[in-house]
């Protein structure tokens, strides 16, 4: 079986420099990167969240995910751009476009992340390095934008390797390197470890990547159950999942999941997000006559580490309303308040509505809440998905139904049934 070679794309800054390359080339006379800026919200009402900040703007401390409100307040000079989504499309684009010609095992992991898998290509590429330079140069030189490269034998030590030191750099992460260049990491660093289960780590004398991957896996099974070994694995650099040409997953559950132009930081952004996952989850049971009674929630962060919880309900129902309730509800009991790239719904135990007796659906506004989405869905079915919404999605980049950007935008997305 031959070694798998894994490259990692990283886009440096990569919403603040596909806005300031075009900027620029419309004649702007400011380079936005060397100033406080950020790209974010409408900047004439004021309204929305930073997505991304320039280095002069993180002198001020302000953070990716925080209202612009909020970023004004830091900073009464910043300069505030509005996201340009089709703009980043098409750089994105034309990265994938530029990568396809050295390999068709891409996935594209975010809009400005794509991962390259170059298995048993040996005889095309002889030197891993000489490859990934070129790649690097190329894209600076035809695309105007740089990126980072790691370099390694999974997606997980690919990840870590593209953002040792940045940027337009290139960064190698094999097995036999781990204990260099991983191993005195801050444990704190290492994918999948929020901030409550670094607390964890710490009282047991776990400081460092190192510390974990030489921990005894199980007392952390013990202590921290299937997840505590997950973890473990991730220190020792084990991780084994393919580079898939698609981010669509195929499962039987009804349900819906997006990933986001920007990384979700606080429970707010999630919220929404959410939110608006779970208005189309509602619309299509509807669709389908079908009621549930389990929903389940799972994230997955910058990192690619997921998470998934799941529950029961003691009721059935089709409500957007109790969706909607449940899977805030799930979603706080399972956050570690680590930075997230990805949110999906799903909905189980699926019965016809008519076959559901009475007793069964929740009790207390079930006519009124079904009257309610009835109003929303033939307003939408009449007008367009997007011609009502809930106040929570006014003056927001998002849109009321299925999270993030628009999914016939970026082929990233997933929206699953």
């Amino acid at each position: 079986m031959n070694k798998r070679l894994i490259f990692h794309i990283d886009v440096n800054s990569a919403y603040l420099s596909w806005t300031a390359a075009y900027l620029l080339d419309k004649g702007y006379q400011v380079d936005i990167r060397n100033i406080p800026s950020v790209i974010g919200g409408n900047e004439e009402a004021r309204h929305g969240i930073v997505l991304a900040k320039s280095d002069p703007a993180k002198n001020y401390k302000i953070q990716t995910g925080e209202t612009l409100f909020s970023a004004r307040i830091k900073c009464k000079n910043l300069v505030i751009v509005p996201p340009h989504y089709d703009l980043f499309k098409r750089c994105s684009d034309f990265m994938v476009e530029l990568l396809n010609e050295y390999t068709p095992n891409i996935q594209r992991f975010s809009c400005d992340e794509c991962f390259l898998d170059f298995t048993s290509m040996e005889n095309l590429y002889k030197n891993p390095l000489d490859l990934a330079y070129e790649i690097k140069d190329r894209i600076e030189k035809e695309l105007g934008f740089t990126v980072n490269i790691g370099i390694s034998s999974n997606k997980l030590l690919a990840k870590i390797a593209s953002d040792f030191n940045k940027p337009n750099k290139v960064h190698t992460l094999f097995p036999e390197e781990i204990e260099l260049k991983m191993w005195p990491l801050d444990v704190g660093e290492l994918f999948g470890v929020g901030k409550k289960t670094l607390k964890k780590l710490n009282t047991y004398g776990i400081k460092t990547i190192g510390d974990l991957a030489n921990f005894d896996v199980d007392i952390l099974k013990y202590k921290l159950n299937s997840y505590g070994e997950q973890i473990w694995k991730y220190a020792n650099g084990i991780e084994n999942s393919q580079v898939r040409k698609s981010n669509y997953i195929g499962i039987k559950s009804m349900g819906n999941s997006t990933t986001t132009n920007f990384d979700i930081t606080t429970k707010r952004e999630a919220s929404m997000v959410i939110s608006s996952l779970c208005e189309t989850i509602g619309m299509r049971l509807r669709k389908n006559k079908s009621c549930f009674n389990v929903i389940s929630i799972h994230y997955k962060t910058d990192s690619f580490f997921s998470r998934r919880k799941q529950k029961k309900l003691s009721y059935f129902t089709d409500s957007t309303q109790d969706i909607k309730k449940e899977a805030i509800k799930l979603f706080g009991e399972l956050w570690e308040e680590e930075p997230i790239r990805q949110i999906g719904v799903h909905v189980t135990g699926l019965f016809n509505n008519n076959e559901v007796q009475l007793s069964l659906l929740e009790e207390g506004n079930t006519e009124k809440k079904k009257n309610l989405d009835k109003t929303i869905d033939n307003i939408r079915n009449k007008y367009g998905k997007y011609s009502i919404s809930t106040a929570q999605f006014i003056d927001t980049p998002m849109p009321p139904l299925c999270g993030g950007i628009n999914e016939d935008d970026y082929p990233m997305m997933s929206s699953l049934i």
